[in-house]
């Protein structure tokens, strides 16, 4: 299967400026968390990759642990790269990887070590065959490591041109803006922080979207349909092909409870009265913020990414239809 991008493939993205930064994301970016991994059908996925390109998808993010198993996202998205992507498409890509869950045994398979995130950005960069990534990040916060040493790390991988930006991932306010302050410091500002950030899951407005937009550092939300529960995948239950059914999946149908259901169904009446789908919706009011730069969607079909990319044709919201989806949320 050759592959030759569409040339009308930036006429109809948003572009939001990342920060304060000089960098633009698409307002829809592509995550490979699930669907990429060994245990994927490799043409499907190559299939959707091919497909955001030419939707001006620019930004795919990975990380080290990504699969089933841990890493094959990454050799996956590698092998795709090198078929299809030749030339100068490199350039047009923002590729970004994380590190900070478990990948080898041992002390240093983990966390935020200076050994670990550089040996991690180490054997990135050979699962993809890149020179670079354009950002990497630190997944989670290490309780035990200084913060000193992990942003450290971070400013190191810059510096030896590993990854032209740095990026946290899962740090509270507290601990974002301790992080930001000292990449600052070291002449490698922060560029972003990808957060869990859904209508389900709504911690980051209690504090830390105030200190990235003080900071000048971006936001991609995470799991912004929560785990395909803000989508009509289960209005009637949990079908036997959806995440929730899959024994892989961080999704469990423990979580699928009537009375979430009932919600879901809520805001779907909602979502209809927009003329759009419920993944629509919730995409379209986490992009209502602007402190918001870009949603980080998954996708298992080429069909599901047509369907979250046409978020972008309605993303502005009524005061009545806010504070009807708040009282839904709330009860």
């Amino acid at each position: 299967m050759d592959y030759t991008p569409l040339l009308s493939r930036y006429d109809t993205m948003k572009y939001n400026r990342c920060g304060r930064s000089g960098l633009l994301l698409p307002a829809i970016s592509l995550g490979l968390w699930h669907n990429f991994g060994s245990v994927d059908v490799f043409e499907n996925g190559r299939k959707i990759i091919h497909h955001a390109f030419d939707n001006g998808i620019t930004h795919f993010d990975l990380a080290n642990n990504y699969g089933p198993v841990p890493g094959s996202a990454e050799e996956n998205f590698g092998k795709i790269l090198s078929k299809d992507f030749t030339g100068n498409l490199r350039d047009e890509l923002i590729i970004s990887s994380k590190a900070g869950y478990l990948m080898w045994p041992g002390p240093y398979g983990e966390w935020g070590s200076r050994k670990y995130l550089i040996s991690s950005c180490d054997q990135s960069l050979k699962r993809m065959g890149l020179d670079y990534v354009d950002i990497f990040y630190s997944h989670r916060p290490d309780p035990n490591t200084p913060i000193e040493e992990t942003m450290m790390a971070l400013d190191t991988i810059v510096k030896q041109g590993k990854a032209l930006y740095a990026g946290i991932s899962n740090y509270d306010a507290d601990q974002s803006k301790q992080a930001i302050e000292i990449l600052k410091s070291l002449g490698t500002p922060c560029l972003i922080h990808q957060p869990k950030y859904s209508m389900f899951v709504r911690w980051v407005e209690d504090g830390l979207l105030d200190v990235l937009d003080e900071g000048g550092v971006g936001c991609i939300a995470f799991s912004p349909l929560a785990q395909g529960m803000l989508t009509d995948r289960y209005l009637n239950g949990i079908p036997e092909d959806s995440r929730a059914a899959k024994p892989t999946g961080f999704l469990k149908a423990d979580d699928i409870t009537h009375e979430k259901i009932d919600t879901i169904k809520h805001l779907n009446d909602v979502a209809k009265q927009r003329n759009q789908s419920l993944a629509q919706m919730a995409l379209a009011w986490l992009l209502k913020d602007k402190r918001v730069t870009s949603v980080l969607i998954g996708a298992s079909s080429v069909e599901q990414l047509s369907n979250n990319l046409s978020a972008l044709n309605n993303l502005n919201f009524s005061e009545a239809e806010l504070q009807s989806i708040e009282k839904i949320i709330a009860n």
